[in-house]
């Protein structure tokens, strides 16, 4: 009888990654932040390569593809479900600014009051859509709650950002100019996801039979993402202005952060005995902050302000690293789930 032959080398290491939380998509994460470090040009505004208008269109079929996935019936379910979408918005536009508050009186040295309005003013932002949503998806959980729980904070923030800013920072005019993120919404995420639910009668089966491909094709999104959002920062050397013990303590801050507001959301959701799949919507909607959005409102916000860079130093960093956590905790959780579907979060 021929003997089985041992395990090849690579596989038992590729389970060694695996049983750490070390996948593929991580370990690309990794890479792409490295690359952005040493070829920030290959990525930025200034390259010759239209970035923006791929990552544009990749986030477009990401939605596409969502809907898909849905049907009018999930929809209609997911958005009945009301404490799920209080518990994610009050935690983006209230538990947020709360915890900036608790820590301001941390801030009073020489040069902190302008560092703490940076951290307020990301507190202040609604949350990501794309990112989101993908992560939701990744993690196994309720997408037609994702969806409209990202789509709405976003038009929330148009409105609450700008007023919660007004009320505890000192901001210069403007804001005439942010129905642009409207309409970004809405034809980058709202038609696209339309579209798809239109077509989910006809294509959901396709849908299925490619799940495992659309699962790469969202982690290729949100790698690209990435990689362009560090490509920019490098060549704008937005790091570079800091020392670099500076940006580390900021850096450890940001991870204190969104590890903070996950643990409480997650506890929440569960004191609130929600299913699985809403507690995965919760903690993923309800811990991240929109760089878009924050850009754009940081000019109009502060359009006078020198220390523009330092407005956003925070929320640069907190993107970042909420990518590189949150798709950690996503595909841990996604696993979690195709190995035990039935067990809840504990």
């Amino acid at each position: 009888m021929t003997p089985t032959p041992a395990p090849a080398a690579p596989n038992r290491f590729a389970a060694l990654l695996s049983r750490a939380g070390l996948d593929w998509f991580l370990l690309a994460l990794i890479g792409v932040v490295a690359l952005a470090y040493f070829a920030p040009g290959l990525g930025s505004k200034a390259s010759p390569v239209p970035w923006h208008t791929i990552t544009t269109v990749g986030v477009a079929l990401v939605f596409f593809f969502y809907g898909l996935k849905l049907s009018f019936a999930k929809l209609r379910d997911g958005m009945r479900n009301w404490r799920l979408h209080t518990l994610v918005q009050l935690s983006t536009f209230a538990l947020f600014p709360a915890l900036a508050l608790l820590v301001r009186p941390f801030f009073w040295a020489e040069g902190g009051e302008v560092l703490w309005q940076s951290i307020f003013f990301l507190c202040a932002l609604p949350s990501t859509v794309s990112t989101s949503v993908v992560m939701v998806s990744i993690a196994g959980g309720n997408l037609p709650a994702a969806i409209f729980n990202a789509s709405i904070s976003s038009l929330l923030g148009i409105a609450l950002t700008p007023l919660l800013c007004s009320l505890f920072l000192h901001t210069g005019s403007g804001g005439g100019q942010l129905w642009s993120l409207g309409v970004q919404l809405l034809w980058q995420v709202v038609l696209p996801v339309g579209a798809g639910v239109l077509l989910n009668s006809r294509f959901h089966a396709f849908a299925d039979r490619h799940k495992a491909g659309l699962r790469i094709f969202d982690q290729v999104t949100i790698l690209l993402i990435v990689f362009t959002a560090f490509c920019d920062s490098f060549a704008e050397g937005i790091f570079s202005r800091y020392r670099p013990a500076d940006v580390a303590k900021l850096g450890a801050g940001m991870v204190a952060l969104y590890l903070l507001v996950f643990g409480i959301i997650w506890g929440l959701s569960q004191a609130l005995h929600f299913k699985r799949a809403d507690q995965i919507v919760a903690v993923f909607c309800g811990s991240k902050k929109s760089l878009v959005h924050g850009s754009v409102m940081a000019s109009l916000l502060f359009p006078a302000s020198a220390a523009t860079g330092l407005i956003l130093l925070p929320l640069m960093l907190y993107h970042a690293l909420q990518i590189v956590l949150a798709s950690s905790m996503a595909q841990y959780l996604g696993r979690q789930a195709t190995a035990e579907p039935a067990v809840a979060i504990r």
